[in-house]
C-alpha cells in the first residue's frame, strides 16, 4: 500500500484542530495559575465588581433620561447614541449589557409595534439593574442569573461539578446566526424520560468548525449538567454515546407534545409566563407544537391550532420559508417546533407524517 500526504483540506482541519487543543491547554494553564493565589483572585473579582458597579450607575442614569425625554424620537437618533453607551458597558466588564443594547438598536426600525418592545426591553434592563444593587440578598439561582445577564462567563469544569441528568436526548432543532466575526449555533434538545428542555450553545470564529456536531433529527444517550438559573435551559453534556439517527418521527411526538403544550398555543404561552416569572430575562423559550396549520395574514404568517388561536412567526423569516411550511403541511395540521422570544415564534423545525425538515440554518 502506497502512503499518501492527506488532501489540502485534511491537513488543514488537522492544523485547526491542533491549533485549538493547544489553546485550550494554555487558557487551562492560565486558569489555573489565576486560581492558585486565592488573594490575587479575590482582588480581580472586587475590582470588576467595582466596574460593573460604576456601570450599572451609569445605565440607570442613561435609562432615566431616555425615558424622561420619551421614545417618539428614537427613530430619529443615529446609531452612535447606541453604541456609545453599549461601548460604555464594555469598558465596564458587562458585555451582556453592551449586547442588549445593541440588539435595542435594531428594534427601532422592525414595524409599527417598535415602541412596545423598546419599553419592554428598558423595562427588563432596569429590573436588572434593580436585580444586581440587591444581588447578595438574592437566592443563588436568581445571582446567577443577573451575572449572566451582565456577562459573567462561567468555567465549564466548575458547571460540570454539578448534578447530572441522564436522558436519551433529541436533537429537536438547530439554528445558526453569525455575530460579526462569531459564529453562534444553538442545538436544542429534549429528553424523551424527564420531559426536559437543553440548550447547547457553539462558538466559532470565522470559518473555523464548531467543536461539536449534533444533527437535528437524531438522538443520543448523554448525562447533561444545567448552568444554574432560576429557569434552566443552557447545558453542557457531560458523558455521551454516540448518535443514532431516528428512521421515523421521534418516538411519541404526539405525546411529547402534549406533555408540553396539552392545550396548544393558549398552554404553550401560559408555560412560557410561568417560565419567565421564575426568569425575566428570558430571551428564546423552547416551544413544541402540535396539530397547527400555518396561514399567511396581510401582516405576515401565523401558526393556527384547532382552538383558532394563532401565533405569529418571525418577520426575519425568508418569505419562502412561509411558502414551504404551508407546502409541507398540504393544508393539514403538523408538529413544529421554535424559539419563542416572547412576540414572535423561529421555526427551527417541521415534522410531518414520517419526515424530519430543519429550518434552523
Amino acid at each position: 500500500m502506497v502512503e499518501t500526504d492527506p488532501p489540502a483540506w485534511v491537513a488543514e482541519w488537522l492544523a485547526s484542530r491542533s491549533q485549538r487543543a493547544e489553546k485550550q491547554a494554555e487558557k487551562q494553564t492560565k486558569r489555573q495559575d489565576q486560581t492558585a493565589d486565592p488573594i490575587a483572585q479575590a482582588k480581580r473579582v472586587a475590582e470588576r465588581q467595582r466596574k460593573v458597579s460604576a456601570g450599572i450607575q451609569e445605565l440607570r442614569l442613561w435609562l432615566d433620561d431616555r425615558v424622561r425625554q420619551g421614545l417618539a424620537t428614537l427613530p430619529q437618533e443615529s446609531y452612535q447614541m447606541w453604541d456609545t453607551i453599549a461601548a460604555r458597558m464594555v469598558d465596564a466588564q458587562a458585555p451582556g449589557l453592551a449586547r442588549q443594547l445593541r440588539e435595542l438598536a435594531g428594534i427601532i426600525h422592525t414595524g409599527a409595534d417598535w415602541s412596545d418592545r423598546v419599553l419592554e426591553r428598558l423595562g427588563r434592563l432596569y429590573l436588572l439593574i434593580e436585580g444586581f444593587e440587591r444581588i447578595e440578598t438574592l437566592p443563588t439561582a436568581v445571582q446567577a442569573d443577573l451575572r449572566t445577564q451582565i456577562g459573567w462567563s462561567l468555567n465549564q469544569e466548575e458547571v460540570l461539578t454539578g448534578q447530572a441528568h441522564t436522558d436519551l436526548w433529541l436533537v429537536i432543532g438547530q439554528r445558526t446566526q453569525e455575530e460579526e466575526r462569531l459564529r453562534v449555533r444553538r442545538t436544542w434538545l429534549y429528553g424523551i424520560a424527564t420531559h426536559t428542555f437543553a440548550l447547547l450553545l457553539d462558538f466559532a470564529h470565522g470559518h473555523q468548525p464548531f467543536e461539536q456536531s449534533l444533527l437535528p433529527g437524531t438522538c443520543l444517550e448523554a448525562e447533561l449538567v444545567f448552568y444554574p438559573s432560576a429557569y434552566p435551559l443552557r447545558a453542557l453534556i457531560k458523558t455521551r454515546q454516540e448518535s443514532a439517527v431516528l428512521p421515523k418521527p421521534p418516538p411519541g411526538i404526539e405525546l411529547i407534545a402534549e406533555a408540553v403544550c396539552p392545550s396548544g398555543i393558549s398552554e404553550a404561552i401560559a408555560t412560557y409566563s410561568k417560565a419567565l416569572a421564575n426568569c425575566p430575562w428570558l430571551e428564546r423559550f423552547p416551544l413544541l407544537l402540535q396539530d397547527v396549520i400555518p396561514r399567511q395574514e396581510e401582516k405576515g404568517w401565523l401558526l393556527q391550532d384547532q382552538q383558532g388561536i394563532v401565533l405569529p412567526l418571525s418577520r426575519r423569516m425568508e418569505a419562502t420559508q412561509g411558502w414551504q411550511l404551508l407546502a409541507l403541511s398540504g393544508g393539514h395540521a403538523l408538529s413544529v417546533f421554535g424559539e419563542w422570544d416572547g412576540a414572535f415564534l423561529t421555526v427551527l423545525s417541521v415534522w410531518v407524517e414520517d419526515s424530519y425538515y430543519g429550518f434552523g440554518n
